[in-house]
């Protein structure tokens, strides 16, 4: 059976603060859930990219022959985790040569600092998210007070727009502005080649409002349910669903902070890339989608 389009879409959404099968974000803690930190197999996703979080965080490796890609840098406490990881694929850590983030929160750039000391990579972070990142979120409008979500403060290598490109190599990724989560939290999409055939990519920053954020009369965030309607009509623009191949059906269901899920019975909107055989053509719609898309999407 043939591929039914040349131009086929796949959809990693990287929702950087849904908990595995729920649909808000946990609200950050001053104990680390257990599986933040615990090990999960590395693996190959699709063209050049490659998840190297945690069984709790992801974290995502985009390789070229000029050095390679990662997105999100996770916790303080992570560097060794996702080294191992890296390496395990046959990489090395210190070829990182750029290191971009989803957003300015604790589990997701904590060791941003560390890593930039250890391969030399450029940090490039949206522009709304540069104060935070570079104050270690003391200036972060819902968490900054306290102490025990700080970060070491980063120094951002190059600051980013809304449509502005990341290029390494052949490598181009496309940085979107879907605020709300953080004032700069971003989603990046990309062109990858898997087996002969061109798949729309895109990484979703994180749709969700976590416990404790206020919509109305937020004086920290005066803009942010502004932000957070301008953010989902970002997303409902951008690549919604993937089809099948004659090898398999090729889909996606969300990674998510608390990383993939190994069970795809599971994909309720969180988990990792899936591969599944199947004898019939048929599109996986994504169940996360309905949280933001209004129209009625087909089982």
């Amino acid at each position: 059976m043939l591929v039914r389009s040349t131009n086929l879409t796949l959809l990693l959404v990287v929702a950087m603060a849904i908990p595995a099968c729920s649909a808000f974000a946990q609200p950050p803690t001053r104990s680390d859930p257990k599986d933040w930190s615990e090990h999960f197999p590395p693996h190959h996703m699709i063209g050049n990219i490659y998840y190297v979080g945690s069984r709790g965080l992801a974290a995502y490796l985009i390789t070229t022959p000029q050095g390679h890609i990662l997105i999100n840098s996770n916790l303080k406490t992570s560097v060794p985790l996702l080294r191992e990881s890296i390496e395990k694929l046959g990489f090395h850590f210190a070829d990182i040569k750029i290191l971009l983030i989803s957003h300015a929160h604790f589990d997701h750039d904590g060791s941003s600092a560390e890593i930039k000391k250890l391969t030399g990579a450029k940090y490039m972070v949206m522009d709304a998210d540069v104060p935070v990142v570079e104050s270690g979120g003391e200036s972060d409008f819902q968490y900054g007070d306290d102490p025990a979500l700080r970060y070491p403060a980063t120094k951002v290598d190059r600051v980013l727009h809304d449509g502005d490109e990341v290029r390494l190599g052949d490598t181009v990724l496309v940085a979107h502005l879907t605020a709300g989560h953080t004032r700069g939290c971003t989603t990046w999409s990309m062109k990858v080649q898997n087996a002969g055939k061109i798949y729309s990519v895109v990484i979703v920053g994180s749709p969700n409002v976590n416990p404790g954020y206020k919509l109305v009369n937020n004086a920290r965030y005066p803009e942010i349910a502004r932000d957070y309607e301008r953010g989902f009509q970002v997303l409902k623009s951008l690549p919604r669903r993937i089809e099948e191949t004659e090898s398999g059906l090729v889909c996606a269901a969300t990674t998510s902070t608390n990383g993939p899920i190994e069970n795809p019975a599971q994909a309720c909107g969180c988990g990792n890339f899936l591969r599944t055989n199947t004898a019939q053509p048929r599109v996986f719609w994504l169940r996360a989608w309905r949280l933001f898309l209004p129209a009625r999407l087909p089982d």
